[in-house]
């Protein structure tokens, strides 16, 4: 019996709010709220323009006043530039010292030929027997080859133009002495060093080279001219000096 009646009150107990609960949904439905209605009031603003009122007469005159007593703001002065320097004009390097031109070396002197040496002796083939007073010619040694040898007389002197050339490659000053053998039209041939001085001063060379040039009178013997027969010829070298 216990049991019955805590059954009886649990079931009212769930029963009882879910009757309230419809009631409240069942008038909810019922029951609709009033629409009210509010009404809208619109208001409309227009902009209007007032015009400024002009300054009073005395107004305008103290302003002005006020305005010509204010103390005038001082502008503030521009810092100065500093204006840039002027470039200087280029440096220009000064002209290198000209160098005074020595004087040209003095051209060597042209060799002196036919001149007297100092120990007395002619230079240059002696002029004997070149003339039928004179007589026979001169003999001073031997040829090469054995046969009489005579001292030469020019026909025509060689000019110092004809031997510079020659005496060029020789050193000076000093003498060369050769032996030729005389041929038809004043000239000689096969030409024969004999002594130079100073000796390996190569004048003997350069008067060999240059003999081709020489006139020489063949000697003379007995009134006859001896064409082919052997001559002496000796070349001074001497340098002339300032």
């Amino acid at each position: 019996m216990g049991a019955g009646r805590r059954t009886i009150a649990i079931a009212l107990a769930l029963l009882i709010p879910a009757i309230l609960l419809l009631l409240l949904l069942a008038y909810g439905l019922d029951d609709e709220p009033e629409k009210v209605e509010v009404p809208l009031t619109v208001v409309r603003l227009e902009a209007a323009e007032f015009a400024q009122e002009a300054p009073a007469p005395e107004s305008r005159e103290q302003a002005q006043n006020e305005a010509q007593t204010a103390p005038e703001q001082p502008t503030p002065e521009q810092p100065v530039q500093p204006q840039p320097a002027d470039p200087l004009p280029p440096q220009v390097p000064p002209p290198p010292p000209v160098a005074t031109p020595n004087a040209p070396p003095q051209p060597p002197a042209p060799p002196k030929i036919g001149v007297r040496p100092p120990n007395g002796q002619t230079s240059g083939p002696p002029n004997k027997g070149g003339s039928r007073s004179s007589g026979d010619t001169e003999r001073v040694g031997t040829a090469p080859n054995g046969e009489p040898l005579y001292a030469a007389a020019w026909y025509r002197e060689p000019t110092d133009g004809e031997l510079r050339g020659y005496l060029s490659t020789a050193s000076g000053p000093g003498w060369g002495l050769i032996a030729c053998r005389t041929a038809p039209d004043y000239r000689v041939e096969d030409c024969v060093g004999l002594d130079e001085y100073p000796n390996g001063a190569q004048i003997n060379r350069a008067v060999l080279a240059a003999a081709w040039q020489f006139r020489v009178r063949p000697p003379r013997v007995g009134g006859k001219s001896l064409v082919g027969s052997w001559v002496r010829i000796r070349i001074d070298y001497r340098t002339k000096r300032g």
